[in-house]
């Protein structure tokens, strides 16, 4: 049985819009008025917590919840960096309500500036799938060793479709030897869409990448006036076919 998914990710930029001002209020304006959050499964953001620990969290949670109908899935401080974060290293993940949650799981990535990804075990109607919202390092050999850590992690676990979504700060479109199958042990593949800078895109540094069976079907690089005002990234909307 084929299922289709549809997910959303947006580096939110600690609420951080292009004037310099830090206005949580306005990211949640932007996500209720000129987003689609009505029609998606899952809701990825990074740069959602403070920058420095205890990496404080930015958002109103519940808001966010009522403006878009999914669940937060970090209530469980064990699923935070601290009890005041929102999130690991700044990225949050929300689902709707009727997935049921197997495992969540914060993965330490390599480099001298902290990183990490949150990987959430997931099923919808017997299908078991995994989705890892992360946010990858500035430098390319540290995005190399970071994405290899994330591969060499499900390497060991039971296999299933993966989505991996997040700001890979991947610029090349072809990804390198970031993303070469050889290097990391594992096929990741999905298209390359400029979604930075906001005003005028130009590198495709957030990306939405599947192992098979999952496909990415379409995706769209959303725009509108509040999207340009409240990060430097625009966020990119995902259609992926689960496979059988």
């Amino acid at each position: 049985m084929n299922q289709d998914f549809t997910c959303l990710s947006w580096n939110i930029r600690r609420c951080r819009g292009i004037d310099g001002r830090i206005d949580p209020d306005r990211t949640l304006a932007t996500l209720r008025g000129e987003m689609p959050v009505g029609e998606i499964d899952a809701l990825i953001l990074q740069e959602a917590d403070e920058e420095v620990p205890p990496h404080t969290g930015l958002l109103d949670i519940a808001a966010v919840e009522a403006a878009t109908g999914l669940r937060y899935l970090h209530t469980d401080s064990a699923h935070r960096w601290s009890a005041d974060s929102h999130g690991f290293l700044g990225t949050i993940i929300f689902t709707r309500p009727d997935l049921t949650v197997d495992q969540i799981t914060l993965l330490d990535l390599p480099g001298r500036c902290h990183r990490g990804a949150v990987i959430a075990d997931l099923a919808r109607e017997g299908q078991n799938f995994r989705l890892i919202g992360m946010h990858l390092s500035l430098m390319q050999t540290l995005r190399w060793a970071q994405l290899r850590t994330i591969c060499q992690y499900m390497f060991r676990k039971p296999r299933q479709p993966a989505i991996l979504m997040g700001d890979l700060n991947e610029w090349r479109p072809w990804g390198g030897l970031a993303l070469s199958r050889r290097f990391l042990g594992a096929d990741l593949r999905g298209p390359a869409k400029a979604t930075f800078p906001v005003k005028r895109p130009l590198l495709p540094l957030d990306r939405v990448l599947t192992t098979a069976p999952a496909q990415v079907t379409a995706t769209t690089v959303l725009d509108g006036p509040g999207i340009r005002m409240t990060s430097d990234h625009r966020p990119l909307l995902a259609h992926i076919n689960l496979g059988t």
